[in-house]
């Protein structure tokens, strides 16, 4: 050329081409990773990666298990250390490089947020899965609850999300999946009460209370604005998974919880893609056992 700089070939073109096109993103398409931490350990013990589609309307929420395999730096942990390593944006760099797509904000929570959050939306009625008997003089933790629809006010919301087995062992059967199974359950009900009326003509007051509490990259306007995005979608369009896997794997004599890449893949797609183009293993950096 006439300024000295090679020109690509066809096919250096094509393959430029191809890749502009698969990373053309959809419109009006978010991905929020949302983290809670609840007993000091300095990980997160509750992961969420949240996809807002605008267009189509509906709000997807993926929970990863906080035991799921990753690896960084070389070499293998529990996913949920990674918050512990280098905080939210250690945390959304290892699920963006897990699952092949990009973590657009993050909300991170911890005990005291949550409970303010919960009052500041009059508390909420739920269905509690089963009898929580529980106490740990340690975390000065006490979790008393009938299994059944009660009343749940910030404190109490806090103890039935965090619970995971009965002072005699008993309880899901499989502590984590069985409490995020809860937990989603639950971010329903508070989604619902949000979308009352009462609740509505709050949403700049709780946007307040959010930012007091939650540490988020997402500013004042995007949450105002996400918000009102949410009443046109309505609580039916918002859905809950989980990234499928079983606890069967070990690394340092630790049971860690191992995708199932495939499924995983297939998930990915079908809830949190914000690619016009279906994403590939190849694009994905899923361990297999």
């Amino acid at each position: 050329s006439s300024t000295g700089d090679p020109q690509l070939s066809e096919e250096e073109q094509a393959a430029q081409k191809a890749l502009r096109s698969h990373l053309e993103r959809k419109g009006g398409f978010y991905t929020i990773l949302v983290s809670g931490s609840d007993d000091g350990n300095g990980n997160s013990d509750t992961n969420i990666l949240v996809a807002v589609d605008t267009v189509n309307g509906y709000v997807y929420g993926v929970s990863i298990p906080r035991d799921s395999k990753a690896v960084w730096d070389g070499k293998s942990h529990k996913i949920n250390a990674a918050f512990g390593k280098g905080g939210m944006t250690k945390l959304a760099e290892v699920v963006s490089d897990q699952l092949g797509i990009p973590v657009d904000y993050t909300v991170s929570v911890d005990l005291t947020g949550f409970e303010a959050l919960v009052e500041a939306i009059g508390g909420v009625n739920f269905d509690v899965p089963i009898d929580m008997d529980y106490d740990d003089p340690i975390q000065n933790l006490s979790i008393h609850f009938k299994k059944g629809v009660q009343y749940l006010n910030g404190a109490d919301a806090m103890r039935v999300v965090r619970f995971r087995h009965n002072n005699d062992g008993t309880g899901y059967g499989t502590e984590d999946i069985g409490r995020i199974g809860t937990q989603q359950a639950f971010l329903k009900a508070v989604a619902k009460q949000l979308l009352q009326i009462g609740n509505v003509k709050n949403i700049p007051a709780l946007v307040d209370i959010f930012c007091t509490y939650v540490k988020t990259d997402l500013t004042t306007g995007n949450l105002v604005w996400l918000g009102n995005e949410a009443l046109n979608i309505g609580t039916e369009n918002i859905h809950f998974a989980t990234l499928p896997g079983d606890g069967s794997g070990y690394y340092n004599k630790q049971s860690v919880y191992v995708l199932d890449a495939q499924a995983t893949c297939d998930l990915v797609n079908e809830a949190l893609n914000p690619y016009n183009e279906a994403l590939t293993l190849e694009d994905m950096d899923i361990l297999v056992p």
